[in-house]
């Protein structure tokens, strides 16, 4: 339970980053609502998605787990993926409780709502939409790739991405807690597939812009192919000043730790290189820069250190505070 004067933090993202920096903030005294992506349309997800009309529930699943404060049996079974069955093979049974509950009570965020009651979730997890969207990339060529799953792997650079269909109506609630939040927290994520497709629901983005709150993104520590290929810090947030069309970030927060030379070798091979913070031009930028060691290792996969990271965040609402 989160008490009235804690100060209220909004995080937007998707995919492995942004749970990996809930299970941190979560401890911190801080009212926690996370607007999570409903662009996904691979494995589990979209076969949900797909064959049941509702939004895809994975990236909902992961977070609602890295809120829960339940015993980690519980969360264990939440987060089981079935290696073998007719029909069950890739799912997780998280996946399928929340298609299941969704039915029953004939709402997606209804289904969250009681999900989250079971889980005991410290916060609030809200979809960025109550309905599926699709995810367009336009390469710098002209052509367009349809589809989250399918977008990094086009072998082309992407120009802009934007969202079908238009008419897409984000929640009061996500609208609220935006509006009043102390801080807003962008990433980390994959810039195009995991983060912009919440900025791009009409009125989200336009919301976090003209926002009272400090606005913080926390930087991907490595590149990534078919996204952000060579890019620079600076280019990940000049990619969402476009799709913006303004800026709107106060602070950045990037990684100066260096990366081991046998976890580059194996980030190379998938065309993945540490991210470079080119300070003056973020400066140029108009952005504040907070530079610290903020990653840790799990099986040779770079993660952003979630305690680390959580403690900067509440040291800086404190601030702002």
């Amino acid at each position: 339970m989160t008490k009235p004067n804690q100060p209220k933090i909004v995080i937007i993202g998707g995919g492995t980053g942004l749970s990996v920096l809930l299970r941190g903030l979560k401890y911190q005294p801080v009212d926690i609502t996370a607007i999570v992506t409903v662009a996904d349309d691979g494995g589990s997800s979209g076969r949900l998605r797909d064959e049941m009309d509702i939004p895809p529930p994975g990236d909902i699943r992961n977070v609602l787990a890295a809120l829960s404060d339940v015993e980690p049996l519980i969360e264990d079974l939440f987060q089981h993926r079935f290696a073998g069955g007719n029909g069950l093979s890739g799912h997780s049974l998280g996946n399928l409780i929340l298609a299941a509950m969704t039915t029953i009570t004939g709402d997606f965020v209804h289904a969250i709502g009681e999900m989250s009651k079971v889980l005991k979730v410290r916060g609030k997890v809200l979809p960025a939409a109550n309905k599926s969207v699709v995810l367009h990339a336009e390469m710098e060529d002209g052509t367009v790739v349809s589809g989250e799953s399918k977008i990094p792997y086009s072998g082309k650079k992407i120009k802009r991405v934007f969202l079908s269909p238009e008419a897409i109506e984000p929640l009061s609630e996500t609208i609220r807690s935006i509006r009043e939040a102390d801080l807003i927290v962008i990433g980390p994520g994959s810039l195009y597939t995991s983060i912009l497709p919440n900025l791009l629901v009409p009125k989200i983005g336009e919301e976090v812009c003209n926002a009272k709150a400090k606005k913080i993104y926390i930087c991907n520590v490595m590149t990534q192919a078919g996204e952000t290929l060579n890019f620079t810090a600076s280019d990940h947030v000049q990619a969402l000043y476009e799709h913006m069309g303004r800026p709107f970030i106060d602070t950045i927060l990037v990684n100066d730790e260096e990366v081991p030379d046998r976890i580059k070798e194996k980030y190379a091979k998938e065309l993945a290189k540490p991210v470079y913070y080119d300070t003056e031009r973020l400066s140029d930028l108009g952005l504040s820069i907070i530079h610290d060691k903020i990653i840790q290792y799990d099986d040779g996969v770079i993660r952003h250190d979630t305690n680390k990271v959580a403690s900067l965040l509440y040291d800086l609402i404190r601030q702002y505070k």
